[in-house]
């Protein structure tokens, strides 16, 4: 695990241990890491309940609840499904906050002309507040993972305080 990810994960740890929240993550091109960084932290355990690594769109119905006309409507690299699928983890899980990535980390884009690189981020926080965001990254694949993770790791804790 890289120690900017490490570093990055235990900042938001201390801000969602000051706070007492607990949080859940739904990945799909980010494949986990999110969740990786979150576990890697001491004491994970107490505010990082579980992850949903839902790289296809099956997954995302049924492990989900995400709706199949907004995955067709939209693609599954909108805001619409990753609002889903961050509501979708929080109420699975039991959470504070959901945590969703979905996006193109390359090297192909979407076929609807969506560009590599292009991800859309959730988060699912208490009182049904949901914020959302998409960034275009740049680089290899793994690279617009890390910075996806990154990303998400610290607007989370940037909207928390």
């Amino acid at each position: 695990m890289n120690e900017e990810l490490i570093n990055a994960a235990t900042a938001l740890s201390k801000t969602l241990l000051s706070h007492g929240l607990t949080v859940t993550t739904a990945e799909s091109c980010t494949s986990g890491w999110v969740g990786s960084s979150l576990a890697a932290v001491t004491d994970s355990r107490r505010f990082y309940s579980s992850g949903f690594i839902t790289y296809s769109d099956r997954a995302k119905q049924r492990l989900l609840g995400v709706s199949s006309e907004t995955l067709r409507r939209y693609t599954a690299v909108s805001e619409q499904v990753v609002r889903e699928m961050a509501e979708g983890a929080k109420q699975r899980a039991g959470d504070d906050i959901g945590i969703a990535v979905s996006g193109y980390a390359g090297p192909d884009g979407g076929e609807d002309g969506t560009p590599p690189g292009t991800v859309w981020f959730a988060w699912h926080l208490p009182g049904d507040e949901v914020h959302t965001a998409c960034r275009q990254f740049e680089g290899s694949s793994e690279a617009v993972v890390h910075q996806a993770t990154l990303f998400c790791l610290e607007e989370l804790r940037q909207m928390l305080g």
